[in-house]
């Protein structure tokens, strides 16, 4: 299988094999107006498991890097510019989530008043464990 090149764009590499999907859907790539490749379970020697999911976006756009280190904190960016990689950067984890997940604990504060935004704090970066900030529920 072959997949072209990037002109400009972004290249979202090393994803978890299996989170490819997830990760489009979250950062909305399916309401973009450009080419978007997903490829799942391509070989690499690099990463735990030899396998690994890899985006690939035919476009300069913001992306999220929120979503992208609560979802994958592995994955490297990598910004494509006339055809050649001029930034590649490892994502962290963020220290804390607004609006990107939401409560499910239905005594949080969050279901009762609607206007307070979502916001979970990263408790345990070592299992990347996210708490809601207002009942200290545990986020999946």
């Amino acid at each position: 299988m072959t997949v072209s090149p990037i002109e400009n764009g972004i290249v979202l590499d090393h994803i978890t094999a299996g989170k490819g999907m997830e990760l489009y859907k979250a950062l909305g790539l399916d309401e973009l107006d450009c080419l978007v490749a997903v490829i799942n379970n391509a070989y690499s020697k690099k990463v735990k498991g030899g396998r690994k999911d890899i985006i690939k976006i035919d476009a300069e756009i913001d992306i999220d890097l929120d979503i992208i280190g609560y979802i994958d904190p592995d994955i490297t960016v990598n910004v494509i510019k006339n055809g050649v990689n001029t930034k590649m950067a490892k994502i962290d984890p963020p220290a804390t989530l607004e609006g990107i997940i939401k409560c499910k604990n239905p005594r949080c504060i969050t279901s009762v008043e609607q206007e307070l935004p979502h916001v979970f704090k990263l408790t345990d970066r070592e299992n990347m464990v996210y708490r809601c900030i207002y009942c200290e529920s545990k986020a999946k």
